[in-house]
């Protein structure tokens, strides 16, 4: 393991365990790197308009260029966003196909078989790839305040930005779902998406409804507790509710979600994101519903083997659903997280 990655290991470590951006107990968040994608040729987006083009990102930076960019580099969640929206990447980085080849889960409906790979697992970038790729945008989350790019490795940093590409950073750190949903919204725009279809009225409207359910099922079912967890082999975390953009947005609509105490959080590397248990004592925190990281990186349910979880309540109950720490930020893949949630307090059974 790199220097460069090891210093970074707290902090994505934080996001890993149902934090913003769940497990890898490994992980360090060393960059937020959600990529935007701009058309390509053949495509009536981005690529098809014309004139001067100017955005404002989260790090309050104002990138600008005489034309609306059409070779976008982007994180895999990012371009996949954008993707929803009608713009489309060349190039992307970050969890984008599975050991087996298939599409990992952070790709959503994007066809990765269209798209430049710089790199699939942390740390990885490929500067001759992306130089080649002759970008004209760098695109990507930030899960910290510092302005870090999402999956875009600091010890390359120089010489990705030496290949000329203005960044755009979108902020997914410590804010509601809804405020990077409207970010995404406006970077799709600007790079010639379309936010005024009926596909995209449709859509929000569905991520209204739902938020409107949830709003509902938590205030039916209050003394229902939501504990957040990612599994490792060696550990497992539960997050807390604070810094995360989902589990924010939740809580606001009224979910009752079990909260590690600060100073829990702050051991062993959570950083205020997490709490790390050994599977001895995996049973610390009653729940009622468990919510599991479905990343690529973290151990899913159906594969742990610890019996400690094994006789969990919630588990025994079949109380047990997926989340994305890291969701694609348009709202037809938004709304299902809320809609999967809604659902599961409606049916929850109190077993804590």
């Amino acid at each position: 393991m790199s220097n460069a990655r090891a210093t970074h290991l707290t902090r994505r470590g934080i996001l890993a365990a149902g934090g913003a951006v769940g497990l890898g107990a490994v992980l360090a968040a060393c960059g937020d790197d959600d990529a935007k994608d701009g058309g390509s040729a053949g495509n009536e987006t981005a690529a098809a308009k014309s004139g001067p083009w100017t955005f404002k990102d989260d790090r309050g930076q104002t990138v600008k260029a005489d034309k609306v960019p059409a070779n976008i580099v982007a994180f895999i969640g990012v371009a996949a966003a954008l993707h929803d929206y009608g713009v489309e990447a060349k190039g992307v980085f970050g969890p984008t196909t599975t050991k087996d080849g298939k599409p990992d889960v952070q790709a959503g409906d994007l066809d990765v078989t269209k798209v430049t790979n710089l790199g699939n697992e942390w740390g990885q970038f490929n500067i001759e790839k992306y130089a080649a790729l002759r970008p004209d945008a760098l695109l990507s989350t930030m899960f910290d305040n510092t302005g870090t790019l999402w999956y875009v490795p600091e010890e390359s940093k120089k010489k990705i930005e030496a290949v000329g590409a203005p960044s755009v950073g979108i902020s997914v750190y410590d804010r509601q779902l809804t405020q990077p949903l409207q970010r995404m919204a406006e970077l799709a725009k600007s790079l010639g998406g379309d936010v005024t279809s009926a596909k995209f009225t449709r859509a929000k409207k569905r991520f209204e409804d739902a938020a409107a359910r949830l709003r509902a099922a938590a205030k039916a079912k209050p003394d229902i507790k939501v504990l957040v967890g990612s599994a490792s082999q060696d550990l497992f975390y539960v997050s807390g509710t604070n810094l995360s953009i989902d589990l924010e947005y939740f809580k606001a609509l009224g979910v009752n979600f079990v909260e590690p105490p600060e100073s829990a959080k702050q051991a062993n590397g959570g950083g205020g994101w997490y709490e790390s248990l050994s599977w001895e004592n995996v049973d610390k925190y009653p729940a009622d519903i468990i919510m599991m990281d479905n990343r690529t990186q973290a151990i899913q349910p159906a594969d742990i083997t610890e019996a400690t979880w094994k006789k969990l309540p919630a588990v025994k109950a079949g109380q047990v659903i997926a989340r994305n720490p890291e969701p694609i930020l348009s709202y037809d893949k938004c709304a299902p997280l809320l809609e999967v949630l809604a659902e599961a307090l409606e049916k929850a059974k109190k077993v804590s």
